[in-house]
């Protein structure tokens, strides 16, 4: 369980952030002059190098994302050339991809990064036109997303993952983001005899039915329900749309919570609620077939959700708030007290996942940051103040990559344990000082948050566009 640092604030930060900073801009200058992109897109180190690894490509977006974070942090328009380049040369495949379900990743990253620089004048739009140029990739972006779609009863359904109409993963709650701006554009989704399909619509009923069916909520579902888990997939029987069990890709078992899913839900609820707020009452009456259409059941349910996911984090993670890449992964039973004390990426039994606790920490701070503005400012403070204590933890060692021959930024990311891709030092008996583009993104992405704060910046949220 995390022990929280309650004295911690935002200003305490800035040494470690400015520091994160100075070796990120050596990594993405490292990954920049020495990657070659026919080869595809970098995905995790191997021996401190990025390489790839045939699945899909969701991690382009990160790689360029990266470099606009770094001009947003540092002001070095290198970066921000970086990461404009790479977008508008390289990202337009992933606008129009039918086959994944990862447009949030990819295009919120880059395309969606890009307007918040110019709605905020940190930059100006060039003769060509780019502004535009993003705007339409969100646009169309959302609307293939949103038509990857299964139907549910119920007003319910659901973008289908990269394995088929019968999959739910839940990766997914936080690629809704590309539906959220699509729809914020103007745009909607056109379907057979010229209907429009509301892309709010299907951003809510994506999230209400991953939050009533991956999701636990301690009510006695199964015999493993424990409020706040999360499995990796959930599986739907596509004749009749029933719910037929839980899965993993990616966690030791279905019945069992993969740590870096659980942090995609908790920071892709957190987000959801920041964004529905600033909507109207009758927005929400796109589908008065859930919750009456009311504005407040919405977000009331969306909270909740991220309160429980929040709750379980905390509850499942070391000391330090780094997690185990899963929570009941076998070689646990051989660490009694790994929940008691801060953790160990060097052990013999089980990896820890970095990565999780870049992207969980960054939605305990949106939680706590909401829930302060609602009045309730004890719950918020704790999540808040949970938030700070794990980025303080990713910061400094033995997280942070200080070694300027390892590419990665944040070590000690896990990306795949049931198929054993990770790489494995010698000497060593699990995998250990690795980094991934998303973990390496996300603990930019953390660190600007916070840097932003101290600073008295605007606040950081992708819908500012």
């Amino acid at each position: 369980m995390l022990k929280i640092n309650q004295a911690l604030s935002p200003e305490q930060l800035l040494p470690h952030i400015k520091r994160l900073f100075e070796y990120s801009a050596q990594k993405i200058r490292s990954i920049e002059e020495t990657w070659d992109s026919r080869q595809g897109t970098p995905v995790f180190t191997a021996n401190g190098q990025y390489t790839l690894r045939g699945w899909t490509e969701w991690t382009r977006g990160f790689q360029f994302g990266s470099a606009l974070l770094q001009f947003d942090a540092t002001d070095d328009s290198t970066f921000f050339d970086i990461g404009l380049q790479g977008t508008l040369n390289r990202m337009a495949a992933h606008v129009s991809h039918t086959g994944v379900h990862d447009h949030g990743f990819n295009n919120v990253s880059t395309y969606g990064n890009i307007l918040r620089l110019l709605r905020e004048a940190r930059i100006a739009d060039n003769a060509h036109g780019f502004a535009e140029t993003c705007r339409m990739a969100l646009k169309i972006s959302g609307a293939v997303q949103a038509a990857r779609w299964t139907p549910l009863p119920e007003h319910l359904g659901y973008i289908t993952s990269f394995n088929g109409p019968h999959s739910l993963f839940i990766d997914t709650i936080r690629s809704l983001r590309v539906l959220a701006l699509s729809h914020q554009l103007g745009h909607v989704l056109m379907g057979e005899q010229d209907e429009k399909i509301s892309l709010l619509t299907r951003l809510l009923q994506h999230a209400e039915t991953t939050a009533r069916y991956t999701i636990y909520r301690g009510e006695g579902r199964d015999s493993y329900d424990v409020r706040g888990r999360t499995s990796h997939e959930s599986v739907f029987n596509i004749r009749n749309g029933s719910f037929r069990c839980p899965a993993t890709q990616q966690g030791y078992s279905p019945f069992s919570t993969w740590t870096r899913g659980l942090a995609w839900a908790l920071l892709g609820y957190a987000e959801q609620v920041e964004y529905l707020e600033t909507l109207p009452e009758a927005a929400f009456e796109c589908d008065p077939g859930i919750f009456n259409g009311d504005r407040k059941n919405w977000i009331d349910r969306f909270e909740d959700t991220a309160r429980a996911t929040a709750d379980h984090f905390l509850e499942c993670t070391a000391t330090d708030g780094i997690p185990y890449w899963d929570n009941g992964a076998p070689g646990l039973a051989a660490m009694p007290d790994w929940g008691d004390q801060p953790s160990d990426p060097y052990n013999a039994h089980e990896p820890v996942d970095s990565s999780a606790a870049a992207i969980a920490a960054q939605g305990l701070l949106r939680l706590g940051r909401y829930l302060k503005g609602k009045g309730a400012d004890k719950q918020g403070e704790h999540y808040y103040q949970a938030g700070l204590t794990v980025a303080a933890s990713l910061f400094q060692a033995p997280y942070l990559s200080t070694d300027e021959n390892h590419q990665g930024l944040i070590l000690h990311s896990i990306y795949h344990r049931p198929n054993g891709w990770d790489f494995i030092p010698p000497g060593q008996k699990i995998p250990c000082g690795e980094s991934s583009m998303w973990g390496d993104y996300h603990a930019r992405e953390l660190a600007l948050m916070i840097l932003r704060a101290a600073q008295g910046k605007p606040y950081y949220a992708f819908f500012n566009i």
